[in-house]
């Protein structure tokens, strides 16, 4: 008599143990099992393994020659829709670091089924550098040790075998030393273990009430602990997700501060650059800044305020074009301490503050705008790659460059209007209590009183650098460059200091630029920017090839450009409005030739107020300012 056997088979609606022998055909245990679970012939799959791998079929091999043996177990795929109950199984992929984790579906009577992350959240594009960090190792490899090791080449041991990317004792030893993980280290710290991250999701903190509860009437008449927000005890974040920013050259700072040397106002611009793989860290991230975009902005020695910008959609466009986008933003905290040598005031140290509440509060909002695409969030999106850049002085009384980021935490509190500035103490913000207009849940924080113990403060008020993390920035030893232009033209919205973006400064460039090849001359951000915005010839539409040309740095491509009746009506305008004549278009934009002097029967513009003049005049019909 054949040897009986019992084989557990796993369905989306539980595991029932099926009698067979082992001389048994396939086809004759396919039918047990559909009659067993109530399906047809060819409403289900069966598969050896739990992810869907090696298939039993129906066939005349025996069990014993599929080598199924007693005790084994099954599992059970209905084909097309799910079963009767509606769920589906845990299918548990192997862990991977291209492949992110799957979730556990778990059933019960009591309580709803989970989901997958898949069918929950909508398929996240993510930025490249994040698919590309998913994809690596990201281990730390160590060498044998010549004192500790006791083993063979081929030999691994606790004082050789590759580290984790998360191990803090490691980024501790670094030199400096790394206080915050990279966001990509965090996530496989989370996706490591046994489970593989199968229950990870990065939830946003939330600190509004939950719409849609029906069983008492809306805020300020009722609330319940269903709808609403959990109390927030505010922690330093452990990881970031930029871990260094490094501007191109010298240059880009340079020219961004001349507005404060030639004013004494302060100065804001927007970073644009790209993310790319820091080396340093593992597995970490770097903001690379290759332009600086100056906004409209009104400018004191100790405020800014931002006004409407028209050319914002102009600039993403231009940005995205050249392969750059908006990774953050700039702003200056200048004093001058002594004009003669050139030395500023060093006024943000441990003693003061790092970053205001006020500006803490700005990042946040602007982290908001600019959130991190991510698979891992139920909301598609978590934390922020946009940076906070102040330049402003250092202990050596010269200007400094100092990055930051502000916590996840705080970008919640700063999102849902909870959090505001001290009038009389810029290091300390207040957050909100509720009103009858919005309930604000309670905001703590924990500090050590003088005996060494933890004592937990409410929020009001609350200590700024609980919510700030720090970002080293950097210059490279050998300068790179995006736009290849050595000669300056003029930065936008800086008519205060009589730099005029029009074609009679287009002319100027165009005349002293010492290159004569077209690429090195058109390689500029703010004279691209120009060509596009500008009122009287806008380039929008057919700027596309030049722009391709900068990109990819190809001479030919530009060139190619350059013969368009585009270009040729822009020498032309040039010309008309007498900032250089043909012959000096000739030497700065074609090459060859000497530049010639300036028509005196040409209309001028005036250096002052832009004013166009009749020829023959030296002052100005507008402002009687002197031709100069």
């Amino acid at each position: 008599m054949a040897e009986n056997i019992i084989i557990r088979v796993q369905s989306p609606n539980g595991m029932k143990k099926i009698s067979a022998t082992k001389k048994e055909t396939a086809a004759a245990f396919l039918n047990k099992v559909g009659k067993e679970f109530g399906f047809t012939s060819n409403g289900f799959s069966i598969y050896l393994n739990r992810n869907k791998t090696n298939e039993i079929q129906s066939q005349n091999k025996t069990l014993s020659l599929l080598k199924i043996k007693h005790g084994d177990m099954l599992f059970l795929y209905p084909s097309g829709s799910p079963g009767p109950s509606g769920e589906t199984m845990d299918v548990a992929m192997p862990h991977s670091s291209s492949a992110l984790p799957s979730t556990s579906h778990s059933s019960s009577s009591s309580s709803a089924t989970i989901m997958s992350r898949s069918q929950s959240v909508p398929q996240i594009q993510e930025d490249d550098i994040d698919q590309y960090l998913a994809k690596q190792e990201g281990k730390i490899y160590r060498n044998k040790d010549p004192q500790l090791c006791r083993h063979g080449s081929m030999g691994k041991c606790v004082h050789c075998v590759p580290l984790e990317p998360f191990d803090e004792e490691y980024l501790s030893h670094l030199d400096p030393p790394v206080k915050h993980m990279s966001f990509h280290a965090y996530i496989r710290k989370l996706t490591g273990g046994a489970d593989k991250g199968k229950f990870v999701a990065l939830e946003n903190i939330s600190c509004k009430i939950k719409s849609g509860c029906e069983g008492h009437p809306p805020w300020p008449e009722g609330i319940c602990t269903k709808c609403q927000p959990s109390a927030i005890t505010l922690n330093r974040q452990k990881y970031r997700h930029i871990d260094n920013i490094m501007f191109e050259n010298h240059t880009i700072a340079d020219r961004f501060l001349d507005f404060w040397r030639k004013t004494g106002s302060q100065r804001m611009g927007y970073l644009y650059g790209r993310y790319i793989e820091h080396k340093d860290i593992p597995l970490a991230i770097r903001a690379e800044v290759a332009a600086i975009y100056e906004p409209p902005q009104i400018a004191t020695q100790n405020s800014l305020e931002l006004v409407d910008d028209p050319k914002a959609a102009a600039v993403e466009e231009i940005a995205a074009k050249l392969g750059l986008r908006k990774v953050g933003w700039i702003f200056t905290d200048l004093l001058s301490e002594d004009t003669r040598i050139g030395t500023v005031k060093y006024t943000r140290n441990k003693d003061s503050y790092f970053l205001s509440a006020e500006e803490c509060i700005t990042a946040g909002h602007f982290q908001n705008l600019h959130s991190n695409p991510c698979r891992l969030s139920p909301d598609g999106h978590f934390g922020s790659k946009f940076i906070t850049v102040v330049a402003t002085g250092g202990p050596d009384n010269q200007v400094h460059f100092e990055g930051y980021q502000v916590s996840n935490q705080c970008m919640a509190l700063v999102r849902d209007e909870c959090l505001l500035p001290c009038r009389d103490a810029p290091e300390l913000g207040y957050a909100k209590e509720s009103s009858t207009e919005q309930y604000v849940p309670d905001v703590f924080y924990k500090d050590k009183d003088k005996f060494g113990n933890d004592i937990t403060y409410l929020a009001r008020p609350l200590p700024v650098e609980y919510l700030i993390i720090d970002i080293t920035t950097t210059f490279p030893k050998d300068p790179q460059y995006t736009f290849s232009s050595t000669h300056r033209f003029p930065i936008e919205n800086r008519d205060v200091l009589g730099e005029t973006q029009d074609f009679h400064s287009l002319a100027s460039y165009l005349s002293q630029c010492p290159s004569t090849v077209f690429l090195d001359i058109v390689s500029d951000f703010h004279l691209l920017l120009f060509l596009v915005t500008n009122e009287v010839m806008p380039l929008k539409e057919s700027i596309g090839l030049l722009l391709d040309a900068v990109k990819m740095k190809d001479e030919e491509l530009a060139q190619t450009w350059k013969n368009s009746e585009q270009w040729a009506t822009i020498e032309q305008l040039c010309s008309t409005v007498g900032g250089q004549s043909s012959g000096a278009l000739e030497y700065g934009a074609m090459g060859g030739g000497r530049p010639s002097p300036v028509s005196s029967s040409a209309m001028w513009s005036c250096l002052h107020c832009t004013f166009m003049n009749q020829p023959g005049t030296e002052l100005c019909e507008m402002c009687s300012l002197p031709r100069g």
